[in-house]
This record gives structure tokens, sequence and C-alpha cells, in this order.
């Protein structure tokens, strides 16, 4: 169902598309890449020189390698459109930090003091908070989400529908169900 129509005229000044991919690798790890693109639909005068509609403002990429478990071994950010070309993209090699960081114990938190203020590009931060959830997308290609190997399925306890306790836990993984919640 789509959004209820906006109350009032309005005019599109800018569009922010977040694409995100998911790849296994032949060595058996993943790559889970991000991309962030910034347009505007008029031109967009800046102290660095005019954007005409539909050229980038903003065109960056992140890419990490992780493990089975979700942990980051290998890490690359660029950035191949900027607002000020020499300066926005001194930052990317600071992305390197990521390598070592779990995508599931406490990633959004150290990314946050990592990159905090002018530690990073806030851009390139905000494409890392997408990272966790593309991973995971990602990883459910590649196994049945409801296999009977007796370890509980990656994605339960991970989002409101899909708490132990909740009603479509005991429709769909009756065997995972831990009943009413408690209090």
């Amino acid at each position: 169902m789509p959004l209820p129509p906006p109350t009032a005229e309005r005019t599109r000044m800018h569009v922010r598309r977040v694409q995100l991919y998911g790849y296994k690798r032949q060595d058996g790890y993943w790559d889970i890449e991000a991309r962030l693109t910034d347009v505007k639909d008029h031109d967009y005068p800046l102290s660095s020189g005019l954007r005409r509609p539909g050229e980038a403002v903003h065109d960056m990429w992140l890419r990490v390698t992780i493990d089975h478990q979700m942990n980051i071994l290998e890490a690359a950010a660029c950035t191949d459109a900027m607002p000020y070309t020499g300066y926005c993209d001194r930052i990317t090699p600071d992305y390197l930090q990521l390598v070592g960081l779990n995508l599931f114990h406490g990633f959004r938190t150290a990314v946050k003091t990592l990159f905090r203020s002018t530690r990073g590009c806030s851009h390139l931060s905000e494409l890392a908070t997408f990272l966790p959830t593309a991973a995971l997308q990602t990883f459910a290609s590649d196994v049945r989400d409801n296999d009977d190997s007796g370890q509980k399925p990656y994605q339960l306890d991970r989002c409101h529908a899909l708490e132990s306790h909740s009603d479509a836990v005991q429709r769909y993984y009756p065997r995972w169900y831990r009943g009413q919640k408690p209090g």
C-alpha cells in the first residue's frame, strides 16, 4: 500500500538513492556493498560549482567483506561525486577502521563512535548503518529459513514480527515459539 496522497501541492527538490548489494564470493566470504547518490531536479549552485539537474552531488560507495559470523575482514570506501572534490574524499581511507568489527554486535554504536562529528563522512557513516540488515538479507538467500538443523533460525529475535513470543513465530516456527511474553 503506498503512502496516502500529499495534502498540498509540492515540488520535488531532492532525490537520494541508497542501493545495497550482497555477493557470495568464491572463497566462502561475502561482500556487502552500499551506494548512496544524491541528485537535484534543478540547477544547484554550490560554492564549488554548479550542479545541473540529475548530476550527482554525492555518489559514494562502501564495501565490506565478511565471514559467516558477520566479522568484517576487509573494508573499502570511495567517493565518485562530492561537493568539495579533493576534500570530501580525503576521509575514505579512514573507513578501513571497520575491519575487525562485527555487523551484529555493537556495530552501529562503533560506527557512531569511530566516525562521530568531523571524524567521518556523514554520508558514508549513514551507508554503514545499512550493512547489517543487507548482510542478513544476503545470507537469507543461501539458508533455508526453517531448516531442521537444531539451530535457531538466524532471523528470529531480530525484528518485532519474529520475536520468539510472537504469533508469527508460533505460526511459522512453532519449534522456537516461547509462549506469551513475560510481563
